[in-house]
C-alpha cells in the first residue's frame, strides 16, 4: 500500500488523476449520452435524466411533470403494468422516479448481475411508456390527494409558493404540483405530446456507477440506439428565468392535529446566479454557515449547535424552527431564511431574518462579522458533506448525470473540495452583499421574495424591515416610518 508524505496539493493532483480514470463520456450517434464512474462494488446504480420539468410546463397543463413522474414504471409495449412491477420485484433493488423544475428522473440500484435486466426496464418507461387512459386518471386521483395534503406540510408548500413569488407564473415560477384545476383537465394527449416533445435522446443522459464503461455504451446501444426524436425540433427552446421578487400572503392554517402547536410561517429568497455561476461554492459554504435547525430534533441534541441560526432557537424561546436553503437552478436561483414561530411572536420574524442577513455582510466581528473559526468550521462541513455522499452511489449517480446534464462535464468531488478550501472570509462577505444588496444574478434591480402563512397585519411592514436593515434594491424612496398596519412591531426587538 502506498503512502504519500507529500505536499497537499500533491496529494490532491493525484487524487485528481485517480477520479479522473474512473469518469468516462460518450455521445451515440441520436445524441445520447452516457456518462459512467466505473469504481468497483458489489452493487450497481444507474439512471437516465431527461431535461424535462415544470420549468418547461404551460399553465393550462401545470403538473404535468409530476403527474409523468407518477406514470412511471406502468404498461410499455412489451410488458403490462403488472409484469413491469412484478420484474422490478424480482430484481430486489431499489427503484424511483423524481419530477422536478429542470429534471425527470428515473433511478436504480441493483446487484452487478441485474444491471442489464434493470437498464431495460429504465429504457422502457422512459422511451415507450404506454400512458393509458387509466393510468391517466391514476396519475390524476393520486396528485389530487397529494396536492390536498401539501397544504399542511408548510415546508413543502411554502417553497413552491416562493418560486411562484420570485419568477411569476412561468418558467422556475411553474408549480411543480399543479393546482387541482389543471391536473384534473389535462388529457391523455397532452400528457403524450408532452412525452413526446421532450423524452427525445438528445434531451436525456445516462448515468452509471460501478459499470464498466464500454459494457454501458453496448447496453445503451442496444435498447436506445435506435432512438429518434418522433419528429419533434432537435433543440428545444429554454426561455430564460426571468426574477421579479415581490411579497404573498397567505392564509393562516389551522395544524391538523390539536395537539400540535399554532404556527405562523415566513420565507425570505434573493435571486442567486445559479448552478453555473462562480458564486456557486462561496454560497454553498454561507449556507452551512448560517445552518438552521428546529426546536425539536429526532436525531438527539447538538446537531447544528454552532451555526449562526441555531443560536435563533437558543436565544428566542418563541422560534419553532429557523433554516436557510439554497435553491439553485441552471440560469438563477434562491437563498434565503425560512422560519416558524408562534401566531403572538409574528411581527418579529421579518426582523430577525434581516438582522441575521446583515450580519453577515459586516466586516467587524464584534458586530456580527463572520469569524475565522466559524468559516472554518462551515468549510469543513460542507468539504465532509460532499465526502460522505459520495459514499452512495445513488447520490454519486444523481451527481454525475446532473453535471453531465447541466454543464456537458463532470467536476470531480476532489476539484469540489479544492475550490471550497480556496474561499476565504472576504469571499463569503463579498457575495452575501451580492446576494442580499440585490444583486444576485447581475440584476439592475432585486428586490427580496417573501411569502408569509398567517394574518397579514400582524407580520409588520415587511418591506421596511428589509430595506431598514440595507438589504434588496428598491425604485421608490425609503419611507420614515413602518405603515401603519405594522406599528406593533417598530424594531424595538434589538
Amino acid at each position: 500500500m502506498l503512502a504519500f508524505n507529500g505536499s497537499k496539493s500533491l496529494k490532491r493532483a493525484l487524487a485528481l488523476a485517480i477520479s479522473d480514470t474512473r469518469t468516462s463520456i460518450s455521445v451515440l450517434k441520436n445524441g445520447l449520452r452516457i456518462v459512467t464512474d466505473s469504481t468497483p462494488g458489489h452493487f450497481s446504480a444507474l439512471g437516465a435524466y431527461i431535461d424535462a420539468g415544470s420549468r418547461y410546463e404551460i399553465s393550462a397543463t401545470s403538473g404535468i411533470s409530476h403527474m409523468l413522474d407518477r406514470m412511471a414504471w406502468k404498461s410499455t409495449p412489451t410488458r403490462s403494468g403488472q409484469q413491469m412491477m412484478e420484474d422490478l420485484a424480482k430484481l430486489g433493488g431499489n427503484y424511483m422516479c423524481g419530477a422536478q423544475r429542470e429534471l425527470i428522473l428515473y433511478q436504480s440500484s441493483v446487484f452487478n448481475k441485474d444491471v442489464e435486466k434493470m437498464f431495460a426496464c429504465i429504457a422502457e418507461t422512459v422511451r415507450a411508456p404506454q400512458l393509458t387512459e387509466l393510468e391517466v386518471l391514476e396519475a390524476q386521483q393520486t396528485t389530487q390527494y397529494e396536492l390536498e395534503e401539501l397544504e399542511f406540510k408548510h415546508d413543502l408548500f411554502l417553497p413552491e409558493i416562493l418560486h411562484s413569488v420570485a419568477y411569476g407564473r412561468d418558467t422556475l415560477g411553474m408549480l411543480l404540483y399543479g393546482s387541482a384545476e389543471t391536473v384534473l383537465g389535462t388529457t391523455q394527449a397532452q400528457v403524450q405530446n408532452f412525452h413526446n416533445k421532450f423524452y427525445q435522446p438528445q434531451n436525456t443522459v445516462l448515468a452509471f456507477v460501478g459499470v464498466d464503461h464500454d459494457v454501458a455504451v453496448q447496453m445503451a446501444t442496444k435498447q436506445l440506439g435506435d432512438w429518434t426524436n418522433n419528429g419533434e425540433p432537435a433543440k428545444i427552446h429554454k426561455k430564460p428565468a426571468n426574477y421579479m421578487g415581490g411579497e404573498l400572503c397567505l392564509p393562516y392554517q389551522e395544524p391538523r392535529y390539536s395537539n400540535l402547536p399554532k404556527l405562523v410561517h415566513m420565507q425570505m429568497a434573493f435571486e442567486t446566479g445559479g448552478l453555473l455561476s462562480k458564486d456557486l461554492y462561496a454560497l454553498a459554504t454561507l449556507q452551512k454557515l448560517l445552518g438552521g435547525g428546529s426546536s425539536f430534533s429526532a436525531g438527539g441534541p447538538g446537531k447544528g449547535m454552532f451555526s449562526r441560526l441555531f443560536r435563533v432557537l437558543n436565544q428566542y424561546p418563541f422560534v419553532e424552527n429557523c433554516m436557510s436553503f439554497n435553491h439553485a437552478h441552471l440560469d438563477s436561483g434562491l437563498f434565503g431564511i425560512t422560519i416558524s414561530c408562534y401566531v403572538d411572536h409574528a411581527e418579529y420574524m421579518a426582523q430577525i431574518i434581516a438582522h441575521e442577513l446583515q450580519k453577515v455582510m459586516t466586516v467587524d466581528v464584534s458586530k456580527g462579522g463572520i469569524s475565522k473559526l466559524e468559516f472554518k468550521r462551515a468549510q469543513n462541513q460542507l468539504v465532509a458533506s460532499l465526502l460522505m455522499n459520495v459514499e452512495s452511489k445513488l447520490a454519486a449517480l444523481e451527481d454525475i448525470g446532473r453535471q453531465v446534464q447541466c454543464q456537458g462535464k463532470v467536476t470531480t468531488v476532489d476539484e469540489m473540495v479544492a475550490r471550497i478550501e480556496l474561499l476565504t472570509i472576504d469571499d463569503l462577505r463579498n457575495v452575501a452583499r451580492k446576494v442580499f444588496g440585490g444583486y444576485g444574478n447581475g440584476a439592475q434591480l432585486a428586490k427580496p421574495s417573501v411569502v408569509i402563512q398567517g394574518d397579514r397585519a400582524a407580520f409588520g411592514d415587511v418591506e421596511y424591515v428589509v430595506r431598514y436593515f440595507g438589504l434588496g434594491l428598491y425604485t421608490s424612496a425609503m419611507p420614515d416610518e413602518p405603515r401603519d398596519y405594522s406599528k406593533k412591531g417598530l424594531l424595538r426587538f434589538f
